[in-house]
């Protein structure tokens, strides 16, 4: 008898301890997210009015789509070789956190196949490039927070 109640309260430990880690998670997760949008602010100021042609992930992105957009994000943003080469350096790093990437997974069916190639979104200016990643992050935020 002892030893089922005493399994029964291991069980209810290690359930307890797994909603608590969980928890941290998406706390570490979220803290990560918003220092990834302080990044983006930074440097969203000094190349938004770059008139270059970047590909751009759609505004409304599905689940399981959001890495495969986190990556052409990551990979088309705008180079330059001024000042704000570090804090786009510090953006890209952010963008490539592995908080950041599990932040951005709310993929829970595994069907990424209906993604659209990076090569395949239609190019648009910094301005809008920017804003659609601040969005991304700022829905990926809000998320973490509600559930």
């Amino acid at each position: 008898m002892k030893l089922i109640v005493f399994c029964l309260f291991a069980v209810c430990c290690c359930s307890l301890a797994s909603a608590v880690m969980k928890g941290i998670e998406r706390s570490q997760e979220s803290r990560k997210l918003e220092e990834v949008l302080r990044h983006l602010r930074d440097v969203k100021g000094s190349l938004q009015h770059s008139e270059k042609l970047l590909n751009t992930p759609p505004q409304n992105i599905e689940d399981c789509c959001c890495l495969s957009a986190l990556q052409c994000f990551r990979d088309n943003l705008p180079m330059q070789t001024d000042i704000a080469e570090k804090k786009r350096v510090r953006l890209f790093k952010s963008l490539k956190h592995p908080l950041t990437v599990n932040g951005l997974n709310f993929c829970t069916s595994g069907n990424n196949e209906t993604c659209q190639a990076c090569a395949s979104h239609p190019k648009q200016k910094a301005e809008i490039f920017f804003k659609r990643l601040e969005a991304l992050i700022q829905n990926a935020i809000t998320r973490l927070r509600t559930n």
